[in-house]
């Protein structure tokens, strides 16, 4: 694939992936994607051959950007306690977008189990990432025995968030709660 048609395929998975996350995988068409970028529909077969492959791709993309996220708060900050923190200000980061439509995370995976979708496996996938990393900071805190369990507390309940406060359209509620979050991270 030549530069131009690798910027294309990376311009359309850009487009999906927000499609997925505003509209729902199963409510985007390939027309939406296409027409969002720009490229006529017949040549967007060049690219993708079906929606299924676009998804995918949006999930291998989607645990490229979380392994290299998770990767550049280890180099920024040397604490454990801070890293939890920060996984807990992406709720305040992203507060808006998670008001109008929820998680990225949660949402596709809920839908993928909805539509029993045979990709729902590797988007749960998405959760393990972000599970093996607190489990690994928990553990750093020193909290061996119990590390799982605190990282699923803290993504079952980070989940929550974005659930009522999508339902609610409450950012008071979303702040309030990343702050006790916080406050929890630094009584452990």
């Amino acid at each position: 694939m030549g530069i131009k048609a690798e910027l294309n395929r990376q311009q359309i998975l850009e487009t999906a992936d927000g499609l997925f996350y505003r509209q729902g995988y199963d409510h985007t068409s390939f027309t939406d994607i296409a027409d969002a970028v720009g490229i006529a529909r017949g040549n967007f077969y060049y690219y993708f051959k079906t929606k299924d492959e676009i998804l995918s791709a949006v999930i291998s993309k989607r645990s490229e950007n979380a392994r290299q996220t998770l990767q550049e708060w280890d180099k920024e900050f040397p604490d454990a306690r801070d890293r939890l923190k920060r996984y807990i200000q992406t709720l305040t980061q992203h507060k808006d977008a998670i008001e109008q439509y929820g998680c990225p995370l949660g949402s596709l995976c809920t839908e993928m189990a909805k539509l029993q979708h045979s990709q729902q496996d590797d988007a749960n996938k998405l959760f393990e990432i972000f599970r093996n990393w607190l489990v690994e900071q928990f553990s750093l805190l020193g909290h061996k025995n119990d590390a799982v369990q605190l990282a699923l507390h803290l993504q079952a309940r980070t989940q929550g968030v974005a659930l009522v406060t999508n339902a609610y359209r409450d950012q008071a509620f979303l702040q309030n709660e990343a702050k006790d979050l916080e406050d929890w991270v630094d009584q452990l």
